[in-house]
């Protein structure tokens, strides 16, 4: 049935007002309070003891080398940009609202257990700046304002953004004479670094008292390498195949860690195991250690048997006895076979070699027949 066309006018009108009312039930809007409402603003400032004296050069080389490509996990919801200040032992700026409102403008870096690693750090006078997952920034290329007949040189896009965070923990003063361990210890409420590292996973495999000693960051006699290493860390300096001096001959390596005015240590090693421990500190005598500490704990040793040639059989008899044979256990060997054995050849069966030739073989067939077969060039 054909229908009026006003009618049909009216039809679509119809099914375009109830479109529209569809479309617009759609339609929702989230704003700051909704989108920022599961944030958690809650913060507990640290109370770490740090030191007076400012921190040295050597300090500075130290903790970059020691806080640079370290990860940890994310205790809140970390905001893209440079807008997170740190006061050692003091709060964390901006406050809730604010930080709430960064997020939402800027966006997040990393959520709450997200892992984080420190791509980069700069040491000032009184602040150390880290940054989080590449940073705030996007490292200049000089590249990317290159172009070759209205085309970019570098095959990477041109939009990319940085989507790192940074933090700068500021000091009252200066920056004294800190450790990784500390400024860990001081990022706690907004970065987790309490991950195990292979030191701490072999040391929670050890006796208690090595693990309270690790712990404590002592050395004992009996120690390896590994152990040393899990509660001292590197050496700042070594000495190699020292000789012992005693009547032994044998040779020794030694670590030593620390410098003046600081307590020094020094470890000897013969071998895989500590023997001696001495202990240098300011204004008081050297502490030497040079009896077993390990209250009975040996290191298990792993042990691996090798054996030369072919092993015993069950009857006792060396299989090595046995010719080697390509027959299946229990196969009888074929009438008229040596055992089967693999057969060798000898000068007696192999015979004098023919001796050449004195004179050249006559050729027998005429040269003529040679020369048609040959086509023409």
């Amino acid at each position: 049935m054909a229908l009026h066309p006003y009618r049909s006018i009216l039809l679509a009108g119809s099914l375009t007002l109830l479109s529209c009312s569809a479309l617009h039930s759609q339609v929702f809007v989230v704003g700051e309070k909704s989108a920022t409402a599961d944030i958690k603003t809650d913060f507990t400032p640290t109370s770490l003891p740090l030191p007076d004296q400012p921190m040295t050069e050597r300090g500075r080389r130290e903790l970059v080398r020691n806080l640079e490509a370290e990860q940890g996990f994310a205790h809140r919801a970390l905001p893209m940009g440079a807008g997170l200040t740190l006061r050692a032992n003091g709060p964390l700026a901006p406050g809730p609202a604010e930080y709430r409102k960064m997020i939402f403008e800027k966006g997040q870096s990393a959520g709450p257990g997200d892992r984080v690693i420190i791509t980069a750090m700069e040491i000032k006078p009184d602040r150390i700046v880290l940054d989080l997952n590449g940073g705030p920034y996007l490292k200049h290329r000089f590249l990317r304002h290159v172009q070759l007949n209205d085309a970019p040189v570098t095959s990477g896009d041109m939009n990319d953004r940085a989507t790192g965070s940074r933090i700068t923990l500021v000091f009252e003063g200066h920056v004294p004479e800190i450790s990784a361990p500390e400024v860990k210890a001081l990022l706690e409420p907004v970065v987790d670094f309490g991950v195990k590292s292979s030191e701490q996973a072999y040391a929670d495999t050890l006796t208690p008292v090595l693990k309270d000693a690790i712990a404590a960051h002592d050395v004992l006699v009996g120690m390896n390498h590994r152990m040393v290493l899990a509660a001292l860390g590197a050496p700042e300096n070594k000495m190699r195949d020292q000789p012992s001096g005693d009547a032994s001959g044998g040779r020794y390596e030694e670590w030593i860690y620390g410098h003046v005015p600081q307590t020094i240590r020094f470890v000897r090693f013969v071998g895989d195991r500590v023997t001696l421990v001495e202990i240098a500190a300011l204004g008081k005598p050297i502490e030497i250690h040079d009896k077993d500490e390990m209250g009975g704990f040996e290191q298990p040793v792993p042990t691996r048997e090798i054996a030369l040639g072919d092993r015993k059989s069950e009857g006792g008899e060396n299989s090595a006895s046995s010719p080697p044979t390509l027959l299946k256990p229990g196969e009888a060997p074929a009438a008229g076979a040596q055992n089967n054995k693999v057969q060798f050849p000898t000068d007696s069966q192999s015979g004098a070699t023919p001796a050449a030739p004195a004179t050249a073989p006559k050729m027998t067939t005429p040269a003529s027949e040679y020369a048609s077969a040959v086509p023409p060039l």
